[in-house]
């Protein structure tokens, strides 16, 4: 059983996706399309809300829900499924989890978890799994843009927010609201195997996307640090040359140990990632806006192995660098 736990400001589009994947891989079993591994349930979906009440989703619109949450009714093998809550900015979030329809869904996550219930959230719903102690020791990931926030308001998560969906056993996260998807997909995969998920991906058209990160913006990480900002643009404009940790820390006027501390703390990621992060940021730019080849590219942001290049940019963009398109300047015309 499938229960979307869903709170006020729910993500439309999540809430949408997560009904979508579920009831098209029921449909497809039900129609003979794609056998069941033995001994697997029916999957089976229920829609519910705290207290039984519709509840106001992000757009505005009433969502209509079958009940309220009842961990009674719950049993092992069932999953919670927590589809996110538009947040742009650490204080939206902030204001989220000082919520008390907020504060009350992560006390019942934790009883739920007790039972031997798998959960599974994404985008800022992972603040809110987070915030019931249920991460600490785990690892797991959140929208790209809030990972700063996550790091800062629990260091005992190991956060991975590179990654779309971190399956931690019985707890799993995704990213932003459309990694709902994924989510999705990786838990019909868990339940009904994992030609129940594909079947499902090519009927839905939807994308094997194993990465957030080249969606990232760099801008979305800036701290009002003065001093990781002029370490940011230095990178930025030496970013054709090897650089050290030492020469960083000149330039934030730090010690290396206290620029490495502030950086995790500020954007949950090591000096050296960062850098990395800046240059395949670069890379991807210039993939999509020139015509140089992957070779050429990995030299100008300071690569001079393209092989090396070719790795760091699989692992921070979940892909192999390619071009995209031709330059900028192109238009296209209309007539």
């Amino acid at each position: 059983m499938f229960v979307h736990m869903v709170l006020e400001g729910v993500a439309d589009s999540a809430l949408g996706v997560g009904l979508d994947v579920v009831g098209t891989a029921a449909e497809l079993i039900d129609a003979g399309l794609t056998p069941l591994p033995p001994g697997t349930r029916g999957l089976r979906q229920r829609v519910v809300s705290l207290d039984g009440r519709p509840v106001r989703s992000a757009a505005g619109r009433t969502v209509a829900v079958d009940g309220a949450f009842s961990l009674r009714g719950l049993r092992k093998g069932d999953v919670v499924v927590l589809p996110g809550m538009f947040a742009a900015s650490g204080r939206t979030v902030a204001k989220l989890l000082a919520r008390e329809d907020i504060q009350r869904a992560a006390d019942l996550l934790a009883k739920a978890a007790a039972k031997g219930v798998m959960l599974a959230a994404s985008c800022s719903a992972t603040f809110v799994l987070a915030a019931s102690g249920l991460l600490e020791g785990r690892t797991a990931t959140t929208t790209w843009w809030l990972a700063p926030q996550f790091a800062r308001m629990f260091p005992r998560v190991s956060l991975s927010a590179d990654l779309m969906v971190v399956d931690a056993g019985d707890i799993l996260t995704a990213g932003s609201a459309l990694a709902h998807a994924d989510l999705m997909l990786a838990l019909v995969a868990r339940l009904a195997g994992p030609s129940v998920a594909h079947l499902v991906t090519r009927y839905l058209v939807l994308d094997e996307r194993p990465s957030q990160a080249r969606y990232m913006v760099m801008e979305h990480l800036r701290v009002s640090d003065p001093g990781l900002r002029a370490v940011e643009r230095f990178i930025a404009q030496n970013i054709g040359r090897q650089l050290s940790l030492d020469e960083l820390s000149r330039v934030a006027a730090v010690s290396p140990r206290t620029l490495a501390r502030r950086v995790h703390a500020s954007l949950g990621v090591t000096p050296h990632e960062l850098v990395q992060r800046i240059r395949v940021s670069r890379a991807a730019h210039l993939l999509e806006t020139t015509h140089a080849s992957v070779d050429e590219i990995a030299a100008q942001v300071g690569y001079a192995d393209a092989a090396a290049f070719r790795r760091v940019f699989r692992r921070f963009a979940g892909e192999s660098p390619r071009r995209r398109r031709g330059p900028a300047t192109q238009t296209n015309t209309w007539t």
